[in-house]
Formats: C-alpha cells, sequence, structure tokens
C-alpha cells in the first residue's frame, strides 16, 4: 500500500462543528495513515467572511471563493458543514458533478433532498457520507445502512434532539416548569437564542426523515413527517406519568407495516422499564426493531463540536478508503422501494387523556360513553379529587386508530360537563 498517497479535501464552514473536524484531523494526523493508506491534507476552508479573525488554522487556507475550490482538481473530498438549504445544496450538487466526493452533517439539506443528491452521486461515481447529520456520535446511519441491512426493520423510535430531553429530564428529576427548564438549558448552552426548532420538534423531525428512509428502503422528507413539540407540557403531565409508571419523552416514531409507513414527532409517555426512559439530559439514544435482530439502542452524544466532528471524520476515513482501494460511490442511494407515506389520522397510538369535568353524577360515564362510541376503548382511568365543583379524570386509552381518537375529543370538547381539556398524549 503506498504510504505515500495524500488526499486533499476543503472544509465548508469553520464554525464549531468545522473547527472541531479540522482539530480532529490535525489530531489524528499518522492514524488516518495507518487506517487508510493515505494522508489526508485539508488545502482550504471556505467562509463567508475573510475580514473575521478565525483562530485553529493557517489564515492562508482561508477562502471566500467556493469556485476556487470547485475547480480545484486536486481536491476529492468536500466537507460540508455550514449547514442548511442553500447555499448548501448548490456546493454540494455541483461538487457532485465534479466529482468530488461529500461528507456532509446537514440534516436539513439530507431531509428534503437526499434522495436527490444520492443519484446525483451515484450517477458521478462519488460517495455522498452523511453519519453526522443524525445524533451526532452515534452511529445509527451506517448501522441500518449496512450493519441491519439484513434485519427486516420495522420500527425506529428516537431521543434525537438533546435540548428536549435536558428540558425534559430537568422537568422530571427538579420539578421545573416547562419555562424555567427551557431557561435552564439556554443558560447550560444546550438550547440556542432561538429553540422553536428543537422544542416544536422539527430538528428531530428531519433527524426521522432520514432515518425511516434508510430503515424501510424508501424515501421520506420531512414534509411528510408529523411534527409537535414540547411547549405543552406541563409539570402535572410529568407528574402523573411517574405515579402511572411513565417518563415523557420526545420521540422520533417510523414504523413499518403492510399498510405502509408512519412517521411522526411527538412527545410521549414511555414506560419507566423501556431503554428509551433511562436516556437523560443532552444524551441521545435510538431504539431499533427489526424482524431478525429483534431489539437494540444506539446510546450517545447527539451534538456537540466533538462528537459532531468524530462522525464527520468517520466518514471521512470511509471516503479515503474508497479512494484508494478506487470504489468510490459503491454504497449509494438505498431507497429502492416506494412505499405510502401515512397521514398521521391514520396512524394508531394509545392516549394519555386529562380533562377537568364538573363534579356531578354522570360526567365520567358520559366521557367514557363518547369514547366507546368512535371505537376508542380505555385501559385504565382515574378520577382525582373534587375542588370548587370540578373533577379532574386521567383516561389511558388502548390502542386506537389516531381519527377515532380525534373525532372523540371534539365531540367531549363540545359536552356541557367539560371545563378544559388539560393534555393529550400519546404512549408508546
Amino acid at each position: 500500500m503506498d504510504k505515500e498517497r495524500v488526499i486533499k479535501a476543503a472544509l465548508l464552514g469553520f464554525g464549531t462543528v468545522g473547527g472541531g473536524v479540522y482539530r480532529l484531523s490535525e489530531r489524528l494526523g499518522e492514524e488516518l495513515e495507518n487506517k487508510t493508506g493515505a494522508r489526508l491534507e485539508i488545502t482550504k476552508i471556505l467562509v463567508r467572511s475573510l475580514g473575521k479573525q478565525r483562530q485553529g488554522a493557517d489564515p492562508a487556507l482561508f477562502t471566500d471563493n467556493w469556485k476556487e475550490i470547485l475547480e480545484d482538481e486536486e481536491i476529492s473530498i468536500i466537507i460540508e458543514l455550514i449547514g442548511g438549504i442553500e447555499p448548501a445544496r448548490t456546493y454540494v450538487t455541483e461538487a457532485l458533478k465534479a466529482g468530488k466526493n461529500v461528507v456532509t452533517a446537514n440534516k436539513d439539506l439530507l431531509a428534503e433532498y437526499g434522495g436527490e443528491l444520492l443519484n446525483l452521486a451515484q450517477e458521478h461515481h462519488c460517495d455522498l457520507m452523511f453519519e453526522a447529520s443524525v445524533a451526532g456520535a452515534i452511529p445509527i446511519i451506517r448501522s441500518l445502512k449496512q450493519s441491519l441491512a439484513g434485519s427486516m426493520i420495522t420500527e425506529v423510535a428516537g431521543i434525537v434532539n438533546g435540548t428536549t430531553n435536558y428540558i425534559l429530564t430537568k422537568m422530571s428529576e427538579v420539578g421545573m416548569d416547562y419555562e424555567e427548564a427551557l431557561a435552564l438549558a439556554m443558560e447550560k448552552g444546550y438550547a440556542e437564542a432561538d429553540p422553536t426548532a428543537d422544542v416544536e420538534g422539527h430538528d428531530a423531525g428531519r433527524k426521522i426523515a432520514i432515518m425511516a428512509s434508510i430503515a424501510f428502503n424508501s424515501r421520506v422528507t420531512f414534509s411528510q413527517v408529523y411534527t409537535e413539540g414540547i411547549t405543552k407540557i406541563t409539570a402535572k403531565d410529568i407528574s402523573y406519568a411517574k405515579e402511572f409508571g411513565y417518563v415523557v419523552k420526545l420521540l422520533g416514531i417510523a414504523k413499518k407495516d403492510e399498510d405502509g409507513v408512519e412517521v411522526k414527532v411527538h412527545p410521549m409517555l414511555v414506560p419507566e422499564d423501556h431503554p428509551l426512559a433511562a436516556v437523560r439530559n443532552s444524551f441521545n439514544a435510538v431504539f431499533v426493531h427489526g424482524e431478525a435482530c429483534d431489539d437494540g439502542m444506539f446510546m450517545g452524544r447527539g451534538a456537540g463540536e466533538m462528537p459532531t466532528a468524530s462522525a464527520v471524520m468517520g466518514d471521512v476515513i470511509d471516503v479515503m478508503g474508497n479512494l484508494v482501494h478506487d470504489c468510490c460511490g459503491r454504497m449509494g442511494c438505498t431507497c429502492y422501494k416506494s412505499l405510502p407515506v401515512k397521514k398521521a389520522e391514520d396512524s394508531c397510538s394509545r392516549y394519555f387523556l386529562r380533562v377537568q369535568v364538573a363534579d356531578r353524577p354522570g360526567a365520567l360515564a358520559n366521557i367514557a360513553g363518547v369514547l366507546g362510541n368512535n371505537q376508542v376503548s380505555i385501559a385504565q382511568v382515574y378520577q382525582k379529587k373534587s375542588r370548587n365543583g370540578v373533577a379532574e379524570l386521567v383516561v389511558i386509552t388502548d390502542p386506537v386508530r389516531e381519527k377515532n381518537f380525534n373525532d372523540s375529543l371534539a365531540v367531549i370538547r363540545g359536552m356541557d360537563v367539560l371545563r378544559e381539556v388539560s393534555s393529550v398524549i400519546r404512549v408508546y
């Protein structure tokens, strides 16, 4: 094996992750050569403005001219870490058309245009690697694509957003309300100044779209994912969940059956004895069920400078090995099926329903009657003590089609005895 071979790469972006990737590539040094048979040299770093002071890399490497990188025939790997759709989509598209291999951490791009870009990579015999786009250092993309390829996956369920898991952990373990826990997450650096993408489930939605596409070999885009965030979860919901033997988590859920696939993100009551229930603070985890492999779970750091850099460098090492052995493009798009993606109302869930009703005879029977009339079976029901003429009812249903439950809820909202629908949370 030629120990003197040099593979040249360019970094697009030098933010938190970009800086981490550069430092990790320097630190690995000889390790890369031993693992791949070649030495890695990052020769250019694309940034938005050359006027900004940057530490950690030779200033001569920085450029604000994409064409300078694209037209450099010696550069064979593009490491895209700028995020967002544009200009990343244009850069990745042009790089692949130019025969350059791409490693990216861009979940936004992959969740919407992954199919298009993977097909383009295959057409030009290039690698497009994206392990870091989902769950940071957790090797779930490679596992779904390769290690579990023969397992006939039927379910992927993940805690894939560290911000929301941190918030829900503090609400559960310390008794904080949502706003207090969010403020602490911001103070600790787990939440952005605008946390909308995290707390409304959009970040997790992009990640579950990518995982579902790979697990089921059928393209799912972010626009097809039902998303619901954690902003309506209260300390009382957390308390009731604990009382009934559950923990509240924001889950990305992808399931496959004979009718197609369902892909959703929403809070769920997870049984305390399920592996996902034990995932605390900012950790991520992905639970997988397959007909051949049965149950398995992957857990680790889902974000951050070095965990994400670790996943990026793992992909870079793969590409380097492929370049040395002249086999780039061997792992292209695996979405060879076209399974229908169900509407949320056609999927099935168990439900936790908490309502306030007038404390008078027949109130519980009336609620139960409405549920029964819509084929909603009650698994458990609790009536809490009355205060000021208002009683609190907590109902946990058996599995039910979401449309039937929503039809029941519409009728319940119009009942004279109802004072408030306090919570509706799905149960895992």
